[in-house]
C-alpha cells in the first residue's frame, strides 16, 4: 500500500481533539502501520542506502546504566541484519532527517501536518523533521525533554510513556536553557520519586502520542523490537520560547545573571539579537560540539554482536 493511499493518516480524530492539541497529552490512533513504506522490507532497503552522517546507531549498557552506552557503525551488514541485530542485542538506531533522505517520507510529513493544520485552526508549523527509530526489546530512553514539537508515531512493538508535567520540579527555567545551550537533552534531573506524578501510557501498534511543548519523559520498551516514527516541528510561538531559552542560557552561564521569562517588548527583542550574534560567530557551535567518538561496527555473522574499531 502507498503512501499517498494514506487518507487520512488520522484515522480517528475527534473535535475535542482539536482543542486538545498541544494543551494536553494526546493518544490518537494513525494508519501509517498500513503502509508499505514502514515493512520490514522497506525499511532494510532503506537502511542499506542512508548516508552515514545521517544515522546514529548504539549499543547500550546495562539496563538503567547509559555511561556505557557506545555509538559505532552498520558497517558491511545489510539492512535486514541490522534490524535482526537490534532484535536480538542491546541496540538501537536513529534514522535521521527521513524526510531529507528519502522524499516519500517528507511527502508522508507533510501530508501529517497539513492534516494537523486542517484540524486546528490556526496552528502553522515549519521546520518539520521525521525519523525512523528502530530500538531493542527492553530498550529505554532516559528522563529528558524536546526543544521542538513533538510527537511520536508506534508502528512495531509496544512502548511504555511517562510523561511528566512541564513544570518545576520537573522541568526548570535552567534546564530549558541547558538544553538550549549543549543540546543535551538526557542532561537533566530526574529522581525516581517523579514517577509518582507521571502519566503512563501503553503505546500499541496504530497509536500516536502529542505532547504539551517541552514536557519531560521517558520511554521504556516492552519485551519487543519496536519500529516507531518520530515528528519534530516549530510554530511561530515555538521558535520565540527556543529563543528565550538561548539567550537566557548566555546570560545565565556566561554573564551570571539570573534572566526574566517575559517573551514580548524591547527586553526580548534585545535577548532575540543576543542569541542570533551568538549564532552568527559560532558560540554556540563551540558549545555543541562534543560528538561521541565511533568505536564498533556490526558483525554481520553474529546477530547482536559488535567489531571493535581502533579509536
Amino acid at each position: 500500500m502507498d503512501v499517498v493511499s494514506l487518507d487520512p493518516v488520522f484515522s480517528r480524530w475527534q473535535a475535542k481533539h482539536s482543542s486538545l492539541w498541544a494543551n494536553q497529552p494526546l493518544c490518537l490512533d494513525h494508519r501509517l502501520a498500513d503502509s508499505a513504506l514502514f515493512s520490514r522490507a522497506a525499511l532494510a532497503e532503506l537502511i542499506e542506502s542512508y548516508p552515514s552522517e545521517q544515522y546514529t546507531l548504539v549499543q547500550m549498557g546495562a539496563q538503567g546504566e547509559r555511561k556505557l552506552w557506545r555509538q559505532g557503525i552498520i558497517g558491511d551488514a545489510t539492512g535486514a541484519q541490522v534490524i535482526d541485530a537490534i532484535a536480538t542485542g542491546r541496540l538501537w538506531i536513529n534514522l535521521l532527517h527521513v524526510n531529507e533522505v528519502d522524499n516519500r517520507y517528507g511527502n508522508l510529513l507533510d501530508q501529517i501536518f497539513a492534516e494537523v493544520e486542517e484540524r486546528v485552526p490556526g496552528y502553522e508549523t515549519f521546520s518539520r523533521i521525521n525519523g525512523i527509530l528502530i530500538s531493542s526489546p527492553g530498550a529505554q530512553v532516559y528522563y529528558h525533554f524536546d526543544p521542538s514539537g513533538q510527537s511520536l508515531w508506534q508502528i512495531e512493538g509496544t512502548k511504555r510513556i511517562y510523561l511528566y508535567p512541564p513544570v518545576p520540579p520537573f522541568l526548570t527555567p535552567e534546564a530549558l536553557e541547558h538544553v538550549a545551550l549543549y543540546r543535551d537533552e538526557v542532561g537533566i534531573k530526574y529522581q525516581p520519586w517523579f514517577d509518582e506524578h507521571a502519566t503512563v501510557y501503553e503505546l500499541q501498534p496504530g497509536q500516536m502520542m502529542h505532547w504539551p511543548l517541552n514536557s519531560p519523559h521517558r520511554v521504556e520498551n516492552m519485551d519487543c523490537l519496536n519500529i516507531s516514527m518520530t515528528t519534530e516541528y516549530f510554530t511561530h510561538d515555538i521558535r520565540r520560547k527556543q529563543m528565550l531559552n538561548t539567550a537566557n542560557g548566555i546570560l545565565r552561564n556566561k554573564f551570571r545573571i539570573n534572566p526574566n521569562r517575559v517573551i514580548s517588548g524591547a527586553g526580548f527583542w534585545s535577548k532575540a539579537v543576543l542569541q542570533a550574534a551568538a549564532r552568527r560567530t559560532g558560540l554556540l557551535d563551540r558549545e555543541r560540539s562534543k560528538r561521541r567518538e565511533v568505536t564498533f561496527k556490526l558483525d554481520p555473522a553474529r546477530p547482536g554482536q559488535i567489531i571493535g574499531l581502533p579509536t
